[in-house]
């Protein structure tokens, strides 16, 4: 049981995915940074279109970068309506 445990902290697919938290970078404090941390201050289609870009080799390959060209063909068409 303390084996399961310690592999499900280990690897947390809720709080802190594999996929997300691929990156080399890290913080000042020691931390690896994870997706998150950059997407949260963004719009939700230009977050949703780096967190696709970011996880694209550990996860969804190119269907993850289909992905995030739509938000980003999104974005435009709506910022394209919204510019005076």
């Amino acid at each position: 049981m303390r084996e399961t445990i310690a592999a499900y902290e280990a690897q947390d697919n809720v709080n802190h995915p594999k996929h997300y938290n691929s990156s080399p970078a890290i913080c000042e404090c020691g931390r690896r940074i994870e997706c998150i941390d950059i997407t949260r201050h963004m719009n939700f289609n230009i977050g949703n279109a780096v967190k696709y870009l970011w996880r694209y080799l550990n996860k969804g390959g190119l269907e993850d970068l289909k992905k995030a060209r739509w938000y980003i063909e999104d974005h435009i068409k709506h910022w394209g309506n919204t510019v005076s």
